[in-house]
């Protein structure tokens, strides 16, 4: 038996991808040997439903409806051959297969909110403040800083006397840095900038929040971030902040176990008015903390005062949405519970409708399940967006391997997995602040064994790991989504694991033709193809990989070992180049 199904080309799913709520959508099978056909739905935990599918002739059977509650439905078809019923589902690359052990998603959404338009035709630039630039004055106000003065050196990485990296080794950079390289920016295409956390903490990352209310001073402070957001408003490039509400830090307003605020914190006394935002198992040094790590004590964010302080009229979500920021990242959204998520997008969107709101996600976030609860972020209440790990981890392993199926396969499963609303504002990495330097993950060398070699490696095969992220960087930012440029990537810099990857940017040192490369990549972002249009696989074996955005613009990696011949000369939009065959390592993207 022969049955033809997949639902990533909208001739057999209608819309391609999470269907709305009460509308309707449309799905076509094709089996030519079954006398009728149905449509097995299941919503998650519920019974099973099938309904008779329209036999349309020729084999081909067709079935519309639509859901009324948002969550997670599978489905199968069943086909009656010679009076025998015989199930069909899917198999690993989502193709209709008898041999099949999987049941396709669809994921229902709700309308609640409108999707963000400003990412259109630009691209997410992730900063970590102190790394990146200098502004006119070079802040210096925590007293137990290291302020280094070798900008281009390695970050401190060494434990100290009591076995602890205490990550206060402040390089200088500071928000009115980045304001000064606003133009720079906007030659990348730069639309929306993503600051690491600004605000008060004792550390150099700043996810040890020690005030929510208060814009680092290192970084100069509240007006030197209203000063960024005019500045950047006026070049059409938004700023989101990353919210980092599962943790504190110890050294707080609302802990300060060491005393340094004026304030009575949960580690002073029970009667603090924060204490009730922790979990203590034995007050006061027993205390759940994140991942272990008893500088950062968690917070309970189902307690009503947190999430009011957080969440509330006015909250801090509100207090920075009102002082012009666009949106939202937040930092570990797993560990955020729904009806936290919900109050805190509800708070962004009564400020600005459009405002983005988008959660740090590693897995297909459609169906993600963290601490025993299937989450929905994306069923409509919630988030906006994800980071867009899958994708950037396949593009690796593809890039690195030649392998092209398992690209393929990622690709289709977060297009079928994920509302269109969602797609086209992924937030698509190479790298960020916790992972390798993109160059380090395409390099071949062997990763040195201790922090003490690997601070210091220079990677033996750059031309050729050049190469490959020229390839990497043309599929990000052709994909669905919106690809995310971690600050000094474009530069050349390299980096293991954090910190590492979080040296300062190589100004006056930086790797110019890499950054030229960038910039024409972001000069295809204004396409309108890659813009919302449709994305459909159409190779992915003997290393190439290719698909069709928008029906018209076609993109063809190459990462076999012999030239790839084209059935015609094109002209690769990326470089200008006229070609009739791409040659390996290469990616290129013509009409």
């Amino acid at each position: 038996m022969f049955v033809e199904f997949f639902p990533c080309d909208e001739k057999f799913k209608n819309p391609v991808g999470g269907v709305e709520v009460n509308a309707d959508f449309t799905v076509n099978v094709l089996c030519a040997d079954a006398e009728r056909a149905y449509f097995v739905l299941t919503k998650e935990k519920e019974t099973p439903v099938r309904y008779p599918m329209k036999d349309c002739g020729g084999g081909r059977f067709s079935f519309t409806m639509r859901v009324t509650t948002p969550g997670l439905y599978f489905y199968h078809f069943a086909f009656f051959v010679n009076g025998e019923e015989r199930n069909v589902f899917a198999d690993e690359d989502l193709y209709a297969s008898e041999a099949g052990k999987e049941e396709w998603q669809l994921t229902a959404f709700k309308s609640n909110y409108s999707a963000p338009e400003f990412l259109r035709g630009g691209i997410f630039y992730q900063i970590m403040p102190d790394r990146f630039n200098f502004g006119k004055v070079r802040y210096r106000t925590k007293k137990n800083a290291v302020y280094r003065e070798d900008t281009f050196g390695c970050p401190e990485y060494l434990p100290d006397e009591n076995g602890i990296v205490r990550n206060n080794d402040m390089f200088g950079g500071n928000l009115d840095g980045v304001t000064e390289k606003l133009d720079y920016l906007k030659s990348l295409s730069v639309k929306c900038i993503y600051l690491n956390p600004v605000f008060e903490a004792a550390s150099n990352h700043k996810y040890d929040t020690g005030s929510y209310r208060r814009v680092d001073a290192d970084f100069g402070g509240e007006e030197a971030l209203k000063r960024l957001i005019k500045q950047a408003d006026m070049r059409g490039i938004k700023v989101i902040l990353d919210g980092v509400f599962s943790h504190t830090g110890d050294d707080s307003v609302y802990f300060n176990r060491y005393g340094n605020y004026d304030s009575v914190g949960a580690y002073q006394s029970v009667n603090s008015p924060y204490y009730d935002w922790y979990d203590f198992s034995a007050f006061p040094d027993d205390y759940k903390c994140w991942w272990g790590v008893k500088i950062l004590p968690c917070v309970n964010e189902a307690n009503v005062r947190y999430d009011e302080f957080i969440n509330g009229e006015d909250g801090i979500i509100r207090q920075y949405m009102r002082m012009g920021i666009a949106g939202w990242r937040l930092d570990v959204a797993d560990e955020l519970p729904d009806a936290f998520i919900d109050n805190l997008t509800h708070a962004a969107k009564s400020v600005k409708p459009d405002a983005l709101v988008l959660g740090e996600v590693w897995e297909d976030a459609s169906n993600k399940t963290a601490y025993g609860f299937r989450r929905r972020y994306l069923q409509g209440a919630q988030l906006d967006s994800v980071t867009n790990y899958p994708f950037k981890n396949a593009i690796i392993d593809y890039v690195n391997t030649g392998e092209a199926e398992p690209l393929k396969r990622t690709v289709c499963r977060i297009v079928n997995n994920y509302p269109k609303r969602v797609l086209d504002n992924l937030m698509n990495p190479l790298g960020t602040h916790d992972t390798v330097r993109i160059l380090n993950a395409l390099s071949s060398d062997p990763v040195p064994e201790n922090k003490s070699e690997r601070a210091v490696h220079k990677i033996s095969d750059r031309t050729l790991a050049k190469e490959k992220l020229k390839a990497a960087a043309a599929l990000q930012y052709t994909l669905p989504g919106v690809p995310c440029l971690y600050y000094g990537d474009e530069a050349g810099l390299e980096g293991y694991e954090d910190p590492f990857s979080r040296r300062f940017f190589p100004w006056n040192n930086q790797d110019e033709s890499l950054t030229d490369y960038y910039r024409a990549l972001g000069k295809l972002r204004a396409l309108k193809e890659l813009n919302g249009g449709s994305v459909t696989v159409s190779a992915a074996e003997n290393g190439v990989f290719s698909f069709v955005r928008g029906g018209a613009l076609n993109v063809v990696s190459n990462m076999g070992k012999c030239a790839y011949e084209l059935n015609k000369t094109v002209t690769d939009l990326i470089t200008g180049e006229r070609l009739s065959a791409l040659l390996p390592l290469r990616t290129i993207a013509f009409y």
